[in-house]
Formats: C-alpha cells, sequence, structure tokens
C-alpha cells in the first residue's frame, strides 16, 4: 500500500454558529476495503450553510467541532488491502452516505433508507472541508477523463434530482413543474430533461436563479406571481421546502398527477390538502437523498446531456471554508453553488 507522504493534514472545523477554525489532525490511514483519498473539490450543501448559520438541522445538532462538506470529488492516494477496482492516481466522486447493508432497506436496494448510515457532515460524523479522507471503495466512483473534479463533486446533488425522477417514474412526454430553483431544483431540472419530460415550468421568486434554470434546459422560468393559476402538470417537483412551494405544487397538479416532495423546511413541517390529494387521486411521494444514482449521474456528465457546471457560481479556497459559507448563505440572489477548491484546478 502506498501512503501519502505527509503525515498531517489541514481541516476546517465548525466549533460554534458562523465560526469556522483550521486545526491540524493526522491524516487517516485506510482500513481494508478503504481508500484514501486526496480531495480536490468539494460543494457547498444548504445543510452546510444550515449547520454553520443555526447549528443544527432538526433533530441533528452539532454538540462537537465538526468538518462540513458532503459534495467531494478528488484523487486515490492510497488503497487498503483487498482493493482491487481502484489504484493510487484515480479520480474518483466520493458517495457520502455508508449505509449498514445489512438492514430490511439496505438489502431492498433503498439503503438512503438505512437509519444506521453513516453521511459526511451529519453530526458526528466529521465531512469533506478537509485534505485526505478514507472511504469505503464501493462507495468511491472512478471518474472519465473529461469529468472535472468540479463535476465529480455535483454528482452529489445531481443523484439527489435522479432520485426524483426514480420516485416519478416515467416522465417521457410529460409537463413537469419545479418548485424552487436552487441546487435541488436546477438539478431536478436537468433530471428531467434527461428523462424526456416534453416540458418544464419552474417557479422561483429569484431572477438570477430563474435565469440560471433556462440556461439548464427550462422551458418557462416565471416569478410565483407569474405562473397562471389554472394552468395544470402532469409532475411536479417541490424543491425549496417552503408553505407557498408546497400549495403552489398541490394546486397545480392535474387530477391524477404526480407529486414530489423533496424541499425540507428549517421551520417546521408544512402542511398539505389531504382532502384534495384524496379526491384527485394525486400520488405524492417524498425523496431522501439517493440511492443507486451515482454512476448515472458520472455518466450524464460525460456524456454531455447533462452539464452542471454552470451552476457553479463562486470558489473558494479551502482555509476559506468560513467564506464559503457565508456567500452561500447570503448570496442566494446571486449564486446557485459555491465551491471550495483545495487546489487551483477544479
Amino acid at each position: 500500500m502506498r501512503q501519502a507522504k505527509q503525515e498531517r493534514m489541514v481541516g476546517m472545523f465548525l466549533t460554534e454558529p458562523g465560526v469556522v477554525v483550521q486545526r491540524e489532525l493526522p491524516i487517516p490511514v485506510p482500513r481494508p476495503g478503504e481508500v484514501l483519498v486526496q480531495l480536490r473539490a468539494t460543494g457547498v450543501c444548504g445543510s452546510d450553510v444550515h449547520y454553520f448559520r443555526d447549528g443544527r438541522i432538526g433533530r441533528y445538532v452539532v454538540r462537537e467541532p465538526l468538518i462540513l462538506g458532503h459534495e467531494t470529488a478528488g484523487d486515490v492516494a492510497a488503497v487498503g488491502e483487498g482493493v482491487t477496482a481502484l489504484r493510487v492516481g484515480d479520480r474518483v466522486a466520493l458517495e457520502p452516505g455508508i449505509p449498514c447493508l445489512q438492514c430490511a432497506p439496505c438489502r431492498e436496494g433503498r439503503y438512503n433508507l438505512c437509519e444506521s448510515v453513516s453521511f459526511m457532515a451529519t453530526p458526528p460524523v466529521h465531512g469533506a472541508f478537509v485534505e485526505y479522507v478514507v472511504h469505503p471503495a464501493a462507495f468511491a466512483f472512478p471518474l472519465p477523463d473529461d469529468v472535472t473534479y468540479a463535476e465529480g463533486a455535483m454528482a452529489e446533488p445531481l443523484a439527489v434530482g435522479l432520485q426524483c425522477i426514480s420516485r416519478l417514474g416515467d416522465v417521457l412526454g410529460c409537463s413537469v413543474l419545479v418548485a424552487g430553483a436552487g441546487t435541488i431544483g436546477q438539478m431536478a431540472v436537468l433530471a428531467a430533461r434527461a428523462a424526456g419530460a416534453a416540458s418544464v415550468t419552474v417557479v422561483d421568486p429569484v431572477p438570477y436563479r430563474l435565469q440560471v434554470a433556462r440556461e439548464m434546459g427550462a422551458c418557462e422560468a416565471v416569478a410565483p406571481c407569474d405562473l397562471d393559476a389554472g394552468r395544470l402538470f402532469d409532475v411536479s417537483i417541490e424543491a425549496s421546502g417552503s408553505q407557498a412551494a408546497a400549495s403552489l405544487v398541490m394546486g397545480q397538479t392535474r387530477r391524477g398527477g404526480r407529486i414530489v416532495l423533496v424541499g425540507l423546511s428549517t421551520k417546521g413541517d408544512v402542511c398539505i390538502p389531504v382532502g384534495s390529494i384524496v379526491d384527485n387521486e394525486t400520488d405524492v411521494l417524498g425523496v431522501f437523498r439517493y440511492a443507486n444514482q451515482y454512476a448515472k449521474a458520472i455518466r450524464l456528465m460525460a456524456s454531455g446531456v447533462v452539464k452542471t457546471l454552470p451552476l457553479i457560481g463562486e470558489t473558494f479556497a479551502l482555509r476559506d471554508v468560513g467564506a464559503a459559507l457565508a456567500a452561500a448563505d447570503e448570496h442566494r440572489d446571486r449564486c446557485v453553488k459555491v465551491l471550495v477548491l483545495n487546489s487551483g484546478k477544479a
């Protein structure tokens, strides 16, 4: 096994809301079945921002210093015993959730529902705003030569968009409404178009995000007040977590239509009209992360069918993670995705 030469590395720890501190820590050693990955690019997720700003998301509370970041890609620096599918120097994207593979959801292939999952940057599990991580080789996906590290990091949110379409089923020829044009809403646009949707309409109050949605392939991108209240869609994706967006998709999906809820509210549960759902026989589905979507996400980016790089608005160095998190929180009106680079190349 080849080890990286340096023995210590930099990690960026959230110590309290709004405070990120640089610390040195040992470079970990891969165990059997694991790889050591030198990270190159890591995206800032909305969950990272919530932890940074509030110190918690629902029942997940940061009680001890925590390394955030879970959308990441880099180079294999060392391999553990028994790893044969990857070699030192391979470029990989890391799927951040490691399930137990023993419980009923895992055995059914729905490992995203594993209650024992170890997920990067979810307390108390450290994440990827660090120079090196060890990771199970089975959840490290090789990147083709024409897929950049930045795109490798974007495989994670793209996997969520693909999971939305997977839950909805066949959307070929369908009209699709996406409420919310943050990262996940934009990925839902890409996934819907790749799956053959006839049209995708995006609704969001932020003009910049509507502009980006058009670049992502939305046929129409409008503010909520500009959407025809009587217009009905075959399928809808709620990607903001707000009550207003949930009410919008419930009211503008046709009878017998399908709705996916993927947005999570930070202010408590939203209300949905059960009577209307029953009367219209609407299929309402939840999406929690993803399962078996990473390889597909990478293939779509490699083929050129899906282009995620236009979503990246600002980049920061690893040592400036605090500024990256603040920018992702404060610049939502002019930036969709913030990226942290461990080196000069993305």
